[in-house]
Formats: C-alpha cells, sequence, structure tokens
C-alpha cells in the first residue's frame, strides 16, 4: 500500500510539473494568452470563373486565369485574429486580401454583362478581393495542452471583377454599338453567414499546431451557394510573444446571384502555403 501510495504522489507530482512546464512554455501562450494574431503571405493559385448577364442575354462563363494568365507575382495578406474575452468565449476576425492587374490582346471573344470584347482587342482585367469575417467561438473542449472551439459569425465577400477596352455595347433598344474603350466594373458585396470548427494543440514546448474548418451553404437575398475556408498551419513560438508559423489555407466560394447589381455566376477561390508571424499578448 505504501508503494501505490508513493507511486500515485510521484504520478500527481509529476503531472502537475508537466501541466506548469507546459503553461510556462512559449507555445503556451498561443493557447492561453488573451490575444493572438496571425499574420502572413501566399505563394498560390487562384480560380476565377465568373459571367454577367445583359439585360437579355445569358452569357457563358468567363475563366479569368485561363485568359489572363494566372497572377503568381501578386502578394497576398491574410490576418487571423483571436480575442479570448473568457478561456471559454473568443472573438475571432478574418481579414484576407488580393488585387490583381492584367492586360492581354484577348484571342477569344469576352462577353460581360451588355458590352462584348472580340478577338484581338486591347483588354485590362482588374480583380480585387477582400473577405472580412467576425464570429463568436464557444471552446466546448478545453485542456491544458489544446482546445477544441465551434464558431458561428458572419462573412463578407468584397470582390469587384473590371474590364476595360474597345468593345460592342448593347444598348437598352436592343440596337449594338461599338465603341473605343468601355470600362466594366461589376461589384459584388456578399454577406453570408458562417459556421466553423477550430482546434489547437501544444504538442512541444515552442509548438503549436492548429486547424480550422468553415463551411455555409444558403440561398437567401438573392444569394444561392456554397462558402468554404480550411487552413491549418504549424508555429514555432521563439519566446512567449513571437513565432512564425508555416501552414496551408484553401478557400472557395459558388455563388448564383440575381440582384440589381449583379446577375449572374461567380466561383473564385484560393489554395496554398502560407508563411506568417505569430504575435501573442
Amino acid at each position: 500500500m505504501k508503494w501505490i501510495r508513493l507511486i500515485a504522489v510521484l504520478g500527481l507530482g509529476a503531472s502537475i510539473a508537466n501541466t506548469a512546464s507546459a503553461q510556462s512554455s512559449p507555445a503556451q501562450a498561443l493557447l492561453d494568452d488573451r490575444l493572438v494574431i496571425h499574420v502572413g503571405a501566399f505563394a498560390l493559385n487562384t480560380n476565377i470563373r465568373a459571367n454577367l448577364n445583359g439585360r437579355s442575354s445569358s452569357n457563358p462563363d468567363i475563366d479569368f486565369d485561363e485568359v489572363f494568365g494566372r497572377s503568381n507575382d501578386t502578394t497576398r495578406v491574410r490576418a487571423d485574429v483571436l480575442w479570448r474575452v473568457t478561456p471559454g468565449h473568443n472573438l475571432r476576425f478574418l481579414y484576407f486580401n488580393n488585387s490583381v492587374d492584367r492586360t492581354k490582346i484577348v484571342d477569344q471573344s469576352l462577353a460581360w454583362g451588355d458590352a462584348t470584347y472580340g478577338i484581338g482587342a486591347r483588354v485590362d482585367f482588374r480583380h480585387e478581393l477582400e473577405i472580412f469575417e467576425l464570429a463568436y467561438e464557444y471552446a466546448f473542449v478545453r485542456q491544458p495542452s489544446y482546445e477544441l472551439a465551434a464558431s458561428l459569425g458572419v462573412h463578407l465577400t468584397d470582390l469587384t471583377l473590371q474590364l476595360s477596352g474597345s468593345a460592342s455595347l448593347t444598348r437598352p433598344d436592343g440596337s449594338i454599338e461599338t465603341v473605343s474603350a468601355t470600362t466594366r466594373s461589376s461589384s459584388l458585396p456578399a454577406p453570408l453567414p458562417v459556421i466553423g470548427l477550430r482546434g489547437g494543440w501544444v504538442i512541444a514546448p515552442n509548438w503549436y499546431v492548429d486547424g480550422l474548418v468553415q463551411y455555409f451553404r444558403a440561398s437567401l437575398g438573392g444569394y444561392d451557394g456554397y462558402w468554404s475556408d480550411i487552413r491549418f498551419g504549424a508555429t514555432w513560438m521563439y519566446n512567449r510573444h513571437v513565432g512564425i508559423g508555416l501552414g496551408y489555407n484553401r478557400f472557395a466560394t459558388s455563388l448564383k446571384i440575381e440582384r440589381d447589381d449583379f446577375n449572374g455566376r461567380l466561383r473564385t477561390g484560393y489554395s496554398g502555403l502560407q508563411a506568417y508571424l505569430s504575435f501573442a499578448f
């Protein structure tokens, strides 16, 4: 009995020591600190397909990456901010920005709204994508070295697709006019709810791994489609406040829109590696 008690006491002491060691380790800050920030840039592939219908026509999809080339020289930025209001209740904010400018002599006809850019036309293409998200999280599993949280939030995709160049315009009366230069800019702010699941785990004193999955499918307010965001990464904390990490992120959305400012279909997404800095306070 004495040996059993001694082993139990030693085991309890080791458990307390390990917990104290984990709580004082640099990586533990990402699990316990009130404010956690990840900011990074991407090397990724994009997928941009959309159509914008005219007043009396249903236009086919345009694969903008195929027509204008992929934007591998563009810098993209993503920032994730987590505020632990209490250990089990969090607020999370996401921001992503990607802007692309391309110019090309097109080798195919492009119908965008009431404008048609013919073969051989010099067309300027601009793609601006901003993503904002604010979500509430509840950590329904929380242990000294890991946590699992469910979230519910609002996601806003602010997307602008702009084409400029010589085009044929279809007038309201059905007549067609050729103009030397025209710009068609279609902005699509798309607010949608989103649900998600996030997990984090301190696997070593300086190492923290985490993953995030978000998804929503809905048909409301002129929008019909889905939105998804998958991200996971590994972070090495230099100290309790600063670290560096490498992760993978895949975002995709597919929407059918029937609104006055945009009547058509949009499919866009990105995927690739993300290098980022982590801060904990």
